[in-house]
């Protein structure tokens, strides 16, 4: 795999998101850096049987994803000898649960929005197994999670648990479920990344995951549906000739948050990005030491390569983007989502307007799944201007509790990376920072996530070009947001937040 010939030809990212199948094919340039030669992209049906429910089809999101990567090929007139590699970056936590023998699904993947699991989570942190679970897995008892929804299809489908006890039965996030297809069953397998964000592996040290058979037993999920744990970044697997024309090394898998850790090239200690897309997420590099996870938020695996493990400490909001599409699709005021930044723009604040988007229960630092979403402070002069420019708000508040909780666990930020579709959002960058009190920094590439991939799977064919060789530069920031307010407007900002906060968590409760 080491042929310099190897360096002329192209990677091939699937990008498997919440919403959509997409394709990114990379090529290096002379200096090794990637650059993105043609792409595709697919939405996929979103199921909500009940409230609060969220599914996916895992055949169709592996349809999609092989309908982009034939068509980006063709865009870029490529042929699958062109391509040197494979890599995968995917939604976390979702989970598909198939049968070995058809490779078919027994039921639609579980999605990481989902909450139907939460009186499963009430009974294991009423039982007192909240810090046991806490110290070997640095997650906290939460629906989010992977394993309490493998246990729900368990017991939901017929004969499904005494099925998986007998080997029948197959189980992994939808980066295990493209291996399996790719390889056609020949490879079931989850990178170090996508693992740790299960609830069934137990974290620390240089092997960073590992399958703990007092979790899967707590958690009621038998040892044998569960993939084989590989590194993030080498020799994975490999494709079956069948799928794409030949068979393909893939040498690159992360979780999308991961990848797009690795794509903004926060390869050090406290440096830190946040992805502003369906949710949002950020995550600080935490070095090669296993910290303990600081209160309300996670650690988590960044990536493993050459069984040396980096670790993030991570905070997530479930809604972020996806609350502009509520503005789009739920209150109809504008058709396209990127018509939000006129709208909110129209006027110079939100009135006095609180949007706290809790429409999923409230994530980090908070892990309150009874929360729900609430307006207020509304008067006779608001108006949908006030409610768009507040929701914005609404979202970036979100992150600064994030990076708040982290900086008191004593990691200092001094900056934030940002990716993803939001991110292209002049004015909520701008209200991020503000509301921050930090630069906020913008790449040229929002793509980070597939991005990240990429270099991953680049690194796992041995090109002799070195992630750290990648250093940021001027040239690969788009724009810098500086604070604009000072710091009186930023603190009343940050305590009508905290006041909307305690608000709804309290309605919640009461209901």
């Amino acid at each position: 795999m080491t042929d310099a010939t190897m360096t002329d030809k192209t990677i091939l990212t699937f990008d498997c998101g919440t919403t959509s199948s997409r394709v990114i094919l990379y090529s290096p340039r002379d200096d090794g850096t990637l650059v993105a030669r043609a792409s595709s992209q697919r939405e996929f049906a979103q199921h909500f049987p009940q409230p609060g429910w969220v599914e996916h089809d895992a055949d169709e999101i592996w349809q999609t994803s092989l309908g982009c990567a034939k068509a980006a090929m063709e865009a870029a007139h490529l042929s699958s000898t062109d391509i040197s590699a494979i890599a995968i970056t995917n939604q976390r936590e979702t989970v598909v649960v198939w049968d070995r023998a058809t490779g078919r699904p027994i039921h639609r993947a579980i999605v990481w929005q989902d909450r139907r699991t939460e009186p499963l989570m009430r009974q294991l942190r009423d039982a007192g197994h909240e810090a046991q679970v806490r110290a070997a897995t640095g997650l906290t008892l939460d629906p989010y999670f992977s394993a309490s929804k493998i246990a729900w299809i368990l017991d939901a489908c017929e004969g499904a648990r005494d099925r998986a006890q007998r080997g029948e039965l197959a189980c992994g996030t939808i980066d295990s479920w493209m291996l399996w297809n790719l390889t056609r069953g020949a490879v079931h397998a989850t990178d170090a990344s996508n693992a740790s964000r299960t609830m069934l592996a137990r974290i620390g040290g240089t092997n960073g995951a590992q399958w703990d058979d007092a979790l899967c037993e707590l958690m009621r999920v038998p040892r044998a549906m569960l993939p084989q744990i590989v590194d993030s970044s080498g020799a994975i697997a490999t494709s079956d000739a069948s799928v794409l024309g030949a068979a393909i090394a893939i040498t690159g898998i992360a979780g999308d948050q991961q990848a797009a850790l690795y794509g903004q090239q926060c390869h050090t200690l406290g440096q830190a990005k946040c992805t502003f897309g369906t949710g949002c997420f950020l995550l600080a590099n935490a070095g090669t030491e296993s910290p303990a996870a600081p209160e309300g938020l996670l650690m988590t695996v960044a990536w493993r390569m050459n069984d040396v493990t980096t670790y993030a400490i991570e905070g997530g909001v479930f809604i972020g983007g996806s609350a502009v599409q509520w503005l789009r699709d739920g209150l109809k005021f504008f058709e396209h989502a990127s018509d939000v930044n006129q709208l909110a723009a129209s006027v110079p604040d939100s009135g006095g307007v609180v949007v706290v988007p809790g429409f999923a229960g409230l994530g980090a630092p908070w892990w309150d799944a009874n929360a729900r979403g609430a307006v207020l402070g509304l008067t006779r002069g608001s108006t949908n201007a006030h409610l768009s420019r507040a929701t914005l708000e609404g979202v970036a508040h979100q992150v600064v509790d994030l990076v708040e909780a982290i900086e008191r666990a004593g990691i200092t930020i001094v900056m934030l990376r940002v990716d993803g579709g939001a991110a292209a959002s002049d004015l909520l960058m701008q209200i991020e920072a503000d509301l921050l009190g930090k630069t906020v920094e913008r790449p040229r590439n929002l793509e980070t996530t597939a991005l990240g991939a990429a270099m991953l799977a680049q690194r796992g064919l041995a090109m002799n070009v070195s992630a750290r060789d990648h250093a940021a530069s001027d040239d690969s920031i788009e724009r810098r947001f500086d604070p604009t307010i000072d710091q009186h407007a930023r603190d009343a900002a940050r305590t009508r937040w905290r006041n909307a906060i305690a608000a709804i968590r309290a309605f919640g409760h009461s209901s």
